[in-house]
């Protein structure tokens, strides 16, 4: 870490970062970046205060020295969704400290993070997804691999997973059940049902894949054997949907959105597509799905109970 961290301040970091992993379950990549968003906060008050701070400096920040670092991030031009990011990452991390610790940490907690318009993929067309997932089948030579795409991409629209959730899923999977219990952010489980569609083509893949698809094993394997990585995924979409003439943010992130706006578009529930997509907040599923405010209202007095 940064020379301008403090022993006894990397010490605090390393036990947060611990305990998010152990007692949180957050994915590794999720730490590496809290990691450098917290020592990149803690770089900038090294030369702020003119030397690097002690945990007590650290305790002492007031609502200036915040509002002096997101300065610093504005004029190296960080936006604001990312300058929102890594305050929450240091938000976080003090609301950790002062939780153990028993301090006060209201000038961090409390400052505001800059205002910015989530921006999130635009579902794909019911033919779009259909002629996307027909399309990556024939961007290789090789049947396995024809295979492959088309199983992966099947099971992002078909079944609302994550790309990291799909290529998450092991040889143990397999034949797939008519319901998938899925880990996904934050260790949460849920279950999705598989539509036929999925089944059959993660069956098809796996009676062609060359390489040993032993219990335990990625389910979903590159060229060499080693794990599919979703780059891969995302490169195979990009020149299908450029042969489609779909638009650049038909993405393996796009699937997953088709998928619950499609759902929702044919009278599914929004509280139950929340469910599927595994997320906390029914706001968040409100975005996720392209859902105007008049079909919201819609869903809302058909499920409300009536005096």
């Amino acid at each position: 870490m940064s020379t301008a961290i403090t022993p006894a301040v990397r010490d605090l970091l390393e036990q947060w970062l611990t305990h998010l992993r152990g007692v949180r379950g957050r994915a590794e990549a999720t730490l590496t970046a809290y990691a450098a968003d917290v020592t990149d906060f803690l770089a900038f008050q090294s030369t702020h205060l003119g030397g690097a701070p002690g945990p007590g400096e650290l305790r002492a920040l007031q609502t200036r020295d915040l509002r002096a670092w997101m300065a610093s991030q504005r004029a190296r031009e960080v936006g604001s969704r990312s300058l929102a990011r890594r305050l929450s990452a240091v938000k976080a991390f003090y609301k950790w400290w002062a939780e153990r610790d028993g301090f006060d940490a209201t000038p961090v907690l409390s400052m505001r993070a800059p205002k910015h318009t989530r921006r999130l993929p635009r579902p794909l067309t019911e033919t779009g997804a259909k002629d996307m997932i027909n399309g990556v089948a024939a961007q290789d030579e090789r049947d396995w691999v024809q295979a492959r795409d088309m199983a992966v991409v099947t099971l992002l629209y078909g079944c609302g997973l994550r790309i990291s959730e799909a290529l998450g899923l092991t040889a143990d999977a397999l034949p797939l059940p008519q319901v998938l219990r899925i880990t996904g952010k934050g260790g949460k489980q849920r279950e999705v049902p598989v539509l036929p569609a999925a089944q059959a083509a993660t069956t098809k893949y796996a009676r062609l894949c060359p390489h040993d698809l032993a219990p335990g094993t990625p389910l979903f394997r590159a060229i060499r054997g080693g794990p599919l990585g979703p780059r891969a995924v995302a490169k195979v979409m990009e020149k299908t949907r450029a042969q489609l003439g779909l638009p650049a943010s038909a993405t393996p992130h796009a699937m997953r959105h088709s998928f619950a706006t499609h759902l929702l578009d044919a009278g599914g529930d929004l509280r139950a597509i929340q469910e599927l997509l595994g997320h906390a907040s029914l706001s968040t599923t409100q975005a996720y799905t392209a859902v105007d405010t008049a079909r919201l209202m819609e869903v809302y007095n058909a499920a409300h109970p009536k005096a």
